[in-house]
Protein backbone atom coordinates (compact mmCIF):
# COMPACT_ATOMS: atom_id res chain seq x y z
CA UNK A 1 0.00 0.00 0.00
CA UNK A 2 1.40 3.45 -1.14
CA UNK A 3 2.00 5.95 1.65
CA UNK A 4 -0.82 8.52 0.39
CA UNK A 5 -3.10 5.71 0.70
CA UNK A 6 -2.39 4.75 4.22
CA UNK A 7 -2.53 8.61 5.01
CA UNK A 8 -5.74 8.66 3.54
CA UNK A 9 -7.40 5.88 4.97
CA UNK A 10 -5.87 6.84 8.82
CA UNK A 11 -7.52 10.31 8.06
CA UNK A 12 -10.81 8.99 6.87
CA UNK A 13 -10.82 6.67 9.88
CA UNK A 14 -10.12 9.05 12.42
CA UNK A 15 -12.98 11.67 11.52
CA UNK A 16 -15.49 9.07 11.01
CA UNK A 17 -14.32 7.88 14.34
CA UNK A 18 -13.25 10.89 16.03
CA UNK A 19 -10.53 8.91 18.10
CA UNK A 20 -8.72 5.75 16.91
CA UNK A 21 -5.73 3.89 18.61
CA UNK A 22 -2.76 2.83 17.30
CA UNK A 23 -3.92 -0.84 17.65
CA UNK A 24 -6.92 -0.41 15.71
CA UNK A 25 -4.51 1.44 12.99
CA UNK A 26 -2.57 -1.60 12.83
CA UNK A 27 -4.89 -4.16 12.27
CA UNK A 28 -6.95 -1.79 9.72
CA UNK A 29 -3.52 -0.68 7.18
CA UNK A 30 -1.79 -4.34 7.91
CA UNK A 31 1.59 -2.60 9.52
CA UNK A 32 3.43 -2.19 12.46
CA UNK A 33 3.39 0.41 14.79
CA UNK A 34 6.28 1.77 13.90
CA UNK A 35 5.09 2.31 10.66
CA UNK A 36 1.47 3.79 12.24
CA UNK A 37 3.67 6.27 14.45
CA UNK A 38 5.34 7.66 11.57
CA UNK A 39 2.48 8.37 9.66
CA UNK A 40 0.34 9.96 12.35
CA UNK A 41 3.35 12.11 12.73
CA UNK A 42 3.49 13.49 9.57
CA UNK A 43 -0.64 13.89 9.46
CA UNK A 44 -0.32 15.55 12.80
CA UNK A 45 2.27 18.27 11.55
CA UNK A 46 0.04 18.77 8.34
CA UNK A 47 -2.61 19.36 10.58
CA UNK A 48 -5.33 16.55 9.31
CA UNK A 49 -5.26 14.83 12.60
CA UNK A 50 -4.07 15.51 16.39
CA UNK A 51 -1.89 13.25 18.02
CA UNK A 52 -1.97 11.84 21.25
CA UNK A 53 -1.18 9.56 23.84
CA UNK A 54 -1.88 5.84 22.33
CA UNK A 55 -3.26 6.98 19.18
CA UNK A 56 -5.01 9.99 16.94
CA UNK A 57 -8.11 12.00 17.29
CA UNK A 58 -10.30 14.39 14.85
CA UNK A 59 -9.32 17.52 14.84
CA UNK A 60 -12.81 18.68 15.85
CA UNK A 61 -12.74 16.22 18.16
CA UNK A 62 -13.37 18.36 21.99
CA UNK A 63 -10.32 19.31 23.82
CA UNK A 64 -10.50 21.77 27.01
CA UNK A 65 -8.12 22.20 29.88
CA UNK A 66 -10.44 24.51 31.55
CA UNK A 67 -12.23 23.26 34.76
CA UNK A 68 -15.63 24.84 34.99
CA UNK A 69 -16.47 25.60 38.21
CA UNK A 70 -19.51 23.76 40.54
CA UNK A 71 -22.18 26.38 39.69
CA UNK A 72 -21.88 26.16 35.90
CA UNK A 73 -21.72 21.95 36.27
CA UNK A 74 -24.71 21.65 38.02
CA UNK A 75 -26.86 23.96 35.04
CA UNK A 76 -25.18 21.01 32.35
CA UNK A 77 -27.53 17.95 31.45
CA UNK A 78 -29.43 18.19 34.88
CA UNK A 79 -32.22 16.20 33.75
CA UNK A 80 -29.47 13.42 32.54
CA UNK A 81 -27.79 13.73 35.68
CA UNK A 82 -30.32 13.39 37.41
CA UNK A 83 -31.01 10.00 36.16
CA UNK A 84 -27.53 8.37 35.59
CA UNK A 85 -27.45 9.41 39.96
CA UNK A 86 -30.92 7.43 40.38
CA UNK A 87 -29.30 4.58 39.06
CA UNK A 88 -25.84 4.68 40.11
CA UNK A 89 -27.50 4.75 43.40
CA UNK A 90 -29.72 1.51 43.11
CA UNK A 91 -25.94 -0.16 42.87
CA UNK A 92 -25.04 0.37 46.74
CA UNK A 93 -25.38 -2.40 48.71
CA UNK A 94 -25.68 -3.63 52.46
CA UNK A 95 -22.58 -3.53 53.83
CA UNK A 96 -20.35 -1.87 50.87
CA UNK A 97 -17.45 0.04 51.71
CA UNK A 98 -17.77 3.56 49.01
CA UNK A 99 -15.80 6.00 47.68
CA UNK A 100 -18.08 8.87 46.50
CA UNK A 101 -15.74 11.02 44.06
CA UNK A 102 -16.40 15.00 44.60
CA UNK A 103 -18.64 16.42 40.99
CA UNK A 104 -21.86 17.51 40.55
CA UNK A 105 -23.63 14.01 39.16
CA UNK A 106 -22.15 11.99 42.24
CA UNK A 107 -23.78 14.79 44.40
CA UNK A 108 -27.12 14.08 42.95
CA UNK A 109 -26.32 10.53 43.84
CA UNK A 110 -26.46 10.91 47.50
CA UNK A 111 -30.57 12.00 47.44
CA UNK A 112 -31.39 8.39 46.30
CA UNK A 113 -28.82 6.10 48.00
CA UNK A 114 -31.87 3.52 50.03
CA UNK A 115 -30.99 3.58 53.79
CA UNK A 116 -28.41 1.01 54.53
CA UNK A 117 -25.45 -0.39 56.38
CA UNK A 118 -22.86 1.38 54.15
CA UNK A 119 -20.14 3.11 55.26
CA UNK A 120 -18.74 6.41 52.66
CA UNK A 121 -15.53 7.77 52.05
CA UNK A 122 -15.60 10.89 50.03
CA UNK A 123 -13.01 13.79 48.73
CA UNK A 124 -16.37 16.09 48.17
CA UNK A 125 -16.76 18.21 51.55
CA UNK A 126 -20.24 19.19 50.17
CA UNK A 127 -20.89 15.20 49.61
CA UNK A 128 -19.77 14.67 53.38
CA UNK A 129 -22.46 16.87 54.80
CA UNK A 130 -24.99 15.26 53.13
CA UNK A 131 -24.06 11.95 54.00
CA UNK A 132 -23.73 12.83 57.57
CA UNK A 133 -27.13 14.70 56.99
CA UNK A 134 -28.76 11.24 55.69
CA UNK A 135 -27.20 9.63 58.84
CA UNK A 136 -24.76 7.47 56.99
CA UNK A 137 -21.10 6.94 58.27
CA UNK A 138 -19.17 9.03 56.60
CA UNK A 139 -15.26 9.97 56.19
CA UNK A 140 -13.58 12.99 54.39
CA UNK A 141 -9.95 12.48 53.04
CA UNK A 142 -7.77 14.70 54.59
CA UNK A 143 -5.27 17.10 51.69
CA UNK A 144 -6.03 20.46 50.27
CA UNK A 145 -9.51 21.90 49.36
CA UNK A 146 -9.96 23.37 45.75
CA UNK A 147 -12.85 25.80 46.04
CA UNK A 148 -13.71 25.66 42.07
CA UNK A 149 -14.57 22.29 42.34
CA UNK A 150 -15.19 21.64 45.53
CA UNK A 151 -12.94 19.09 46.29
CA UNK A 152 -10.14 17.86 48.13
CA UNK A 153 -7.41 17.33 46.30
CA UNK A 154 -3.29 16.80 46.90
CA UNK A 155 -0.67 13.91 48.24
CA UNK A 156 -2.14 13.55 51.86
CA UNK A 157 -5.76 12.46 50.08
CA UNK A 158 -3.54 10.38 47.44
CA UNK A 159 -2.24 8.56 50.34
CA UNK A 160 -5.30 8.02 52.28
CA UNK A 161 -7.32 6.63 49.30
CA UNK A 162 -4.48 3.63 48.78
CA UNK A 163 -4.44 2.67 52.10
CA UNK A 164 -8.81 1.99 51.78
CA UNK A 165 -10.28 -0.91 49.97
CA UNK A 166 -13.84 -0.37 48.75
CA UNK A 167 -16.61 -2.46 47.56
CA UNK A 168 -17.36 0.39 44.87
CA UNK A 169 -16.45 3.93 43.56
CA UNK A 170 -18.58 6.11 42.20
CA UNK A 171 -16.51 8.65 39.87
CA UNK A 172 -17.27 11.69 37.60
CA UNK A 173 -15.16 12.72 34.74
CA UNK A 174 -14.25 15.52 32.52
CA UNK A 175 -13.90 13.35 29.05
CA UNK A 176 -13.96 9.95 27.70
CA UNK A 177 -12.36 9.17 24.54
CA UNK A 178 -11.23 5.96 23.06
CA UNK A 179 -6.95 7.16 22.73
CA UNK A 180 -6.54 8.92 26.70
CA UNK A 181 -9.41 7.24 28.24
CA UNK A 182 -11.01 9.36 31.26
CA UNK A 183 -9.66 12.67 31.71
CA UNK A 184 -9.87 15.61 34.00
CA UNK A 185 -8.09 19.33 33.39
CA UNK A 186 -6.44 18.98 36.73
CA UNK A 187 -3.76 16.53 37.35
CA UNK A 188 -3.97 16.50 41.15
CA UNK A 189 -7.58 15.38 40.81
CA UNK A 190 -6.62 13.09 38.25
CA UNK A 191 -4.64 11.71 41.02
CA UNK A 192 -6.98 11.32 43.47
CA UNK A 193 -9.45 9.44 41.19
CA UNK A 194 -6.75 7.22 40.01
CA UNK A 195 -5.89 5.85 43.39
CA UNK A 196 -9.60 5.96 44.30
CA UNK A 197 -10.19 3.51 40.92
CA UNK A 198 -6.84 1.21 41.67
CA UNK A 199 -8.70 1.09 45.39
CA UNK A 200 -11.41 -0.26 44.82
CA UNK A 201 -13.40 -4.06 43.54
CA UNK A 202 -15.72 -1.99 41.38
CA UNK A 203 -15.14 1.37 39.55
CA UNK A 204 -18.35 3.44 37.79
CA UNK A 205 -18.03 6.25 36.07
CA UNK A 206 -21.09 8.91 36.07
CA UNK A 207 -20.75 11.24 32.89
CA UNK A 208 -23.67 11.90 30.27
CA UNK A 209 -23.66 11.74 27.23
CA UNK A 210 -21.73 15.63 26.32
CA UNK A 211 -18.88 13.82 28.15
CA UNK A 212 -17.96 11.57 25.09
CA UNK A 213 -15.22 12.53 22.54
CA UNK A 214 -14.39 14.76 25.09
CA UNK A 215 -10.43 15.48 26.01
CA UNK A 216 -9.12 17.10 28.83
CA UNK A 217 -5.02 17.55 29.90
CA UNK A 218 -4.81 14.56 32.50
CA UNK A 219 -5.81 10.80 31.91
CA UNK A 220 -6.55 9.00 35.45
CA UNK A 221 -7.83 5.80 33.83
CA UNK A 222 -7.91 3.97 30.55
CA UNK A 223 -11.66 2.95 29.29
CA UNK A 224 -11.70 -0.76 30.40
CA UNK A 225 -10.55 -0.17 34.38
CA UNK A 226 -14.29 1.48 34.77
CA UNK A 227 -18.25 0.74 34.41
CA UNK A 228 -19.78 3.67 32.63
CA UNK A 229 -23.36 4.77 33.50
CA UNK A 230 -24.82 7.38 31.01
CA UNK A 231 -28.35 9.03 29.99
CA UNK A 232 -27.85 7.70 25.94
CA UNK A 233 -24.79 6.35 24.09
CA UNK A 234 -24.80 8.17 20.96
CA UNK A 235 -21.65 6.33 19.17
CA UNK A 236 -21.83 2.67 20.09
CA UNK A 237 -17.37 2.33 19.34
CA UNK A 238 -17.24 2.63 23.31
CA UNK A 239 -19.30 -0.10 23.86
CA UNK A 240 -16.47 -2.16 22.91
CA UNK A 241 -14.18 -1.29 25.37
CA UNK A 242 -16.16 -1.55 28.49
CA UNK A 243 -19.45 -2.12 30.03
CA UNK A 244 -21.99 0.96 29.63
CA UNK A 245 -25.72 0.99 31.03
CA UNK A 246 -27.73 3.35 29.50
CA UNK A 247 -30.20 5.04 31.89
CA UNK A 248 -32.65 7.06 29.63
Amino acid sequence: MLTEERHQIITDTVNSRKSVTINELCRILNVSGSTVKRDLNILAEAGKITKVRGGAMSVSEGFSAIEKNVEEKASICTAEKEAIAAYAATLVESGDFVFIDAGTTTEKMIDHLPQKDVTFVTNGFIHAKKLAQRNFKVFITGGEIKASTEAIVGAECVLTLKNYNFTKCFMGTNGISLTAGFTTPDVNEARVKAAAIESSRKAFVLADHSKFDEISSATFAQLNKASIITDTLTNRKFAAYTLIKEVL
